[in-house]
């Protein structure tokens, strides 16, 4: 994170789980609204098991994912496996996620956020995206052999993107998804090519692989940030409906340096805020950077390195990072 605001593999692979909307009325799937439709999906993506193979595409990149999830009596647990490009795998359950990078040999351990999952607040709220968003049913399609409805949802400002969503007829599952610019322009698509539901997951496909040599980095036991710390910091500006998610304002640790991570979401979009002291021995760049969806917009202030992240326009993170300020 102090390097590159965009170098943050584990939290970007979660973020990158499958998205959600909200309301208008046109009959769906045996007469289902559109959100009733994306409450069926967020409850399936939850109370199924299920093991996919998936295709992610952002910006020139393509990657080759397997997905393997689980819903038992001591809650989800899902396993996540890079199938292409460097190896990589990641565990969750409920109470941490563990990033695994055999190409370096580094396992990284962290609590585990509501916020991974978009899908865990959606059929909550729904009712709360009704003023940002729109959506409709757009038609029918056929992904990974399976017969789905297509709901098109468009954001109601500039400071959100659009979401196309297929959803299967049968399971509710989402099979594929692309997030659209104000163009209409796919930035970053997901598509499952083969996806089985199962009546139960046995716990080895649970497992990752060896990871005996590996340095292990745990930042499980990290402290609330408290007021006389970095708690004066606050985020001035945001689109409206974004606030700050629960329990989500906490250190975490990027080598010795402590950072605060403040995550805003509108139950749809997700934007993350870290502020960390300046390290005068990284490579930090002011300013805008993208990969593919996700933008990033740095900034330097009191000492501090400012950096705001998420699969938002970059009109949003760069005047959220501007209006971040230190009240004394």
């Amino acid at each position: 994170m102090t390097n590159n605001p965009l170098q943050f593999d584990c939290r970007k692979i979660i973020y990158i789980f499958l998205l959600q909307l909200p309301v208008h009325v046109l009959a769906g799937i045996d007469g289902l609204t559109p959100q009733q439709l994306v409450q069926q999906m967020s409850r399936a993506t939850h109370e199924l098991n299920y093991d996919g193979i998936f295709i992610y595409r952002h910006g020139r990149q393509l990657n080759t994912m397997r997905l393997i999830h689980k819903n038992g009596i001591d809650g989800e647990v899902e396993r996540l496996i890079s199938l292409t490009g460097h190896p990589r795998e990641i565990i969750r359950n409920n109470k941490s996620v563990t990033c695994i990078f055999p190409d370096n040999k580094s396992v990284m351990v962290e609590k585990s956020h509501p916020y991974t999952l978009p899908l865990t607040q959606l059929h909550e709220s729904v009712e709360n995206l009704t003023p940002h968003y729109r959506f409709s049913i757009s038609g029918q399609d056929r992904v990974a052999g399976n017969e789905t409805t297509i709901v098109t949802v468009q954001p109601n400002d500039n400071y959100r993107y659009g979401y196309q969503l297929w959803i299967d007829n049968n399971s509710h599952l989402l099979l594929k998804s692309e997030l659209k610019n104000e163009s209409g322009y796919p930035l970053e698509q997901i598509e499952f090519t083969k996806l089985d539901v199962l009546k139960s997951i046995p716990d080895e496909m649970l497992i990752p692989a060896l990871t005996e040599g590996y340095t292990r980095f745990d930042n499980t036991g990290q402290h609330t940030v408290t007021q006389n710390h970095y708690g004066y910091w606050q985020v001035k500006w945001m689109p409206d409906g974004f606030t700050m998610s629960k329990d989500e304002r906490q250190p975490l640790v990027a080598g010795t340096t402590e950072v605060e991570h403040m995550v805003y979401t509108d139950g749809m979009a997700i934007v993350s805020v870290f502020i960390e002291p300046v390290d005068i021995r990284a490579q930090f760049v002011p300013g805008l950077s993208r990969i593919g969806a996700v933008n990033a917009y740095g900034r330097h202030a009191n000492g501090f390195q400012v950096t705001v992240v998420g699969e938002v326009p970059p009109a949003t993170v760069e005047k959220m990072a501007i209006s971040v300020s230190h009240n004394n």
